[in-house]
């Protein structure tokens, strides 16, 4: 995500009606395969490209010089829940639809179910995926077709205060028990602080919980069918049990996070760690540049310290739409931008995208690039380990952005003390299997 990164919080639902899950794309005939996509590179093209990435048009001058006869008009159409609720809206009515759209990994099942972006696989792009990480390469691929190329992740790491942890003589924790005794420990030794925050609105943190727990709570199959498990679950369930009697004790202070006052609760240290993709790095920097030297990162506790394992919060990827008319042109466009050494070192140095592609996350000079906030710790070691260590198998459903409407309502009162865990990923399991039978999909479990 880029350096205005903002957790997943929906602020208006995208439906999923019949209709849209029924579209089928522009009919016109295109020429495919990779040779289509070299030689589109040749021909006057003007592409337009939806994305709410700042600075992105660094890298896009790049693509432009390299290839001038095709011009890319980037547009800002909006950020997170406005982006898409407009993205559909166009392709819905036809009119005024980009040829290229940033779209996150949650939301790129809901846009290749209804038919609204194009799938990739004709034009060679299945040639692309060892250059990609293994989880980046897995969350565009839907039903075995690829349906964007990727572009950033969010390899979960482990912020925290080292001033605080220094002052108290204590490590980062390496496993999930070690992590609930330094939690206590702060609770005894620093009276009115937290080990850590825990939004109950914002889905993306419990999602990369439960992902690095081994939880694949969600199956998007094909035929309409999809799979929803959060009650049977042996990563949900770990999940469950540590953040339930972390909130239990005291010892996490559930808050909506991203506010002035969680920023400013940050900065005093109120919370002596923060789990987030590498992206928040960008974010501690930009926000609160006064605590530059407090805080250094470290990788997640494990479940098992032999087999050490992270999830992902956030990231994105290109896609092209189904009403362009230039599909072969805008692949190509995407595969630069994306996979090019060029284009993807200026996503990373330019924008402060983290990095999808294995030749820049195995590049010692990212590697061991100090980073000043850090107190010169070199951070992509620890955040390219963790990109490495990422799981593949999870899944989003194909109305996830709903599925993110109700979270606060169910499991987010269950954070904020209402009920507890357990009841409230049920809950949210009742809620999303009645929203998928009421949309034809067939709901079962995982």
């Amino acid at each position: 995500m880029p350096s205005e990164r903002r957790p997943r919080r929906t602020l208006a639902v995208l439906v999923v009606a019949a209709a849209a899950l029924a579209g089928c794309g522009s009919a016109d005939e295109q020429p495919t395969g990779a040779a289509a996509v070299r030689a589109a590179l040749d021909q006057p093209t003007t592409l337009t490209f939806w994305t709410w990435v700042p600075n992105i048009e660094k890298a896009v001058d790049k693509f432009e010089t390299a290839h001038p006869k095709i011009k890319i008009d980037v547009v800002n159409a909006g950020q997170g829940p406005d982006h898409y609720l407009r993205l559909q809206n166009t392709l819905n009515t036809k009119v005024g639809a980009p040829d290229l759209a940033q779209i996150e990994y949650f939301a790129l099942p809901q846009f290749a179910t209804s038919g609204q972006i194009a799938d990739l696989t004709p034009y060679g792009v299945a040639d692309l995926e060892e250059r990609f990480t293994a989880s980046a390469w897995s969350q565009v691929v839907v039903d075995d077709k690829v349906y964007g190329i990727p572009q950033d992740t969010g390899p979960m790491v482990m912020f925290y205060r080292k001033d605080v942890f220094d002052r108290l003589g204590l490590e980062p924790p390496g496993t999930w028990d070690e992590y609930r005794r330094t939690a206590q420990r702060l609770k005894r030794d620093r009276p009115g602080t937290y080990v850590t925050s825990l939004d109950p609105v914002d889905f993306g943190t419990v999602g990369g919980l439960i992902w690095q727990a081994g939880g694949r709570p969600f199956a998007n199959r094909p035929n309409r069918s999809i799979g929803v498990n959060l009650t049977a679950d042996a990563g949900v369930d770990a999940f469950a049990e540590v953040w339930g009697a972390m909130l239990d004790d005291g010892t996490v202070e559930p808050v909506t996070e991203w506010t002035d006052e969680w920023w400013t609760s940050m900065a005093e240290g109120r919370y002596a760690t923060w789990f987030a993709g590498a992206w928040g790095l960008a974010n501690l920097e930009k926000s609160i540049p006064r605590t530059s030297g407090q805080w250094a990162v470290a990788p997640m506790p494990q479940w098992n310290a032999a087999e050490p394992t992270a999830g992902e919060h956030g990231g994105s990827s290109v896609a092209v739409t189904a009403e362009s008319e230039k599909k072969a042109a805008a692949v190509a466009f995407a595969q630069w931008l994306n996979s090019d050494p060029e284009g993807a070192a200026s996503l990373n140095a330019d924008v402060r995208l983290f990095p999808a592609t294995k030749a820049l996350l195995d590049d010692p000079a990212f590697r061991e690039q100090p980073v000043p906030f850090f107190g010169g710790q070199p951070a992509n070691q620890v955040f390219a380990e963790a990109s490495r260590r990422v799981g593949t198998g999870w899944q989003y459903l194909p109305y996830q952005e709903y599925a993110n409407t109700v979270f606060d309502n169910t499991v987010g009162k269950a954070i904020t003390g209402e009920s507890d865990l357990r009841t409230g990923l049920g809950q949210w399991q009742e809620s999303i299997t009645r929203y998928g039978h009421e949309h034809g999909f067939t709901v079962s479990g995982r």
